[in-house]
């Protein structure tokens, strides 16, 4: 059995910046009903708990700072709601590795060469990788040869950093992507409706004008008697 008092009983936990946890000795007050007061901490506090409501203080750093009266519920669950909306559009930017050796082939330059656009165009770095093997390392020049070929074949879309370096038996380089060229990806044409894909309807169409080598009618070629 433990002796009493060892443990000391938890406090209850302070939820900060909302009623009695706002410092500030007054506020720029924000209701439900749009009226907007500067009055003391503890009278807006008190009639917003007439309201049922908690009282946020939403932006600590103005003069005074501004609060507002809502449910201290609801609000965490629209801060959580835009948070969720920050991190699915934010975006992180990756560097994807393409290996190569000295004496690759055109077929696979090419299959890397599209993947490397593919990312750049994604918004994300490309490192491309020259790795030597027993005595290829006496032929770095083909090597570098190679990165500098695939720089300038991605010189639309991509951006190199500083020259092909060799650490060890692995020559790299670094590319970014060119802004422009990321920005064309992501507009996307506007596609075109139903009756704009089918085109113009038949019975939208013009009626033919009659031809001089076309016949009257008997009622035209009749004249009026004299």
């Amino acid at each position: 059995m433990f002796p009493r008092g060892r443990f000391t009983p938890r406090r209850p936990r302070i939820r900060e910046n909302v009623n009695e946890a706002i410092r500030a000795k007054e506020v720029r007050a924000v209701f439900p009903d749009g009226t907007v007061e500067i009055m003391p901490t503890p009278a807006a506090i008190r009639k917003a708990q007439e309201m049922g409501l908690d009282l946020i203080l939403v932006s600590p750093t103005a003069e005074p700072p501004v609060a507002k009266a809502m449910d201290y519920g609801q609000w965490q669950y629209e801060q959580k709601k835009k948070q969720q909306e920050a991190k699915k559009k934010q975006h992180i930017i990756q560097v994807k590795e393409l290996k190569f050796r000295p004496n690759t082939d055109d077929h696979d330059y090419e299959f890397k060469k599209n993947h490397a656009i593919r990312f750049l165009k994604e918004g994300n770095r490309v490192k491309a990788v020259v790795q030597f093997r027993g005595r290829e390392i006496a032929h770095v020049d083909i090597g570098k040869r190679l990165l500098m070929r695939f720089v300038e074949d991605l010189a639309g879309i991509g951006q190199v950093e500083g020259q092909p370096r060799l650490e060890g038996r692995f020559a790299h380089v670094l590319i970014s992507p060119v802004k422009a060229a990321v920005k064309k990806e992501k507009t996307k044409p506007e596609r075109q409706t139903g009756s704009e894909a089918q085109g113009p309807r038949a019975d939208d169409a013009e009626p033919p004008a009659a031809s001089a080598s076309e016949p009257l009618s008997p009622e035209a070629e009749e004249e009026p008697a004299q």
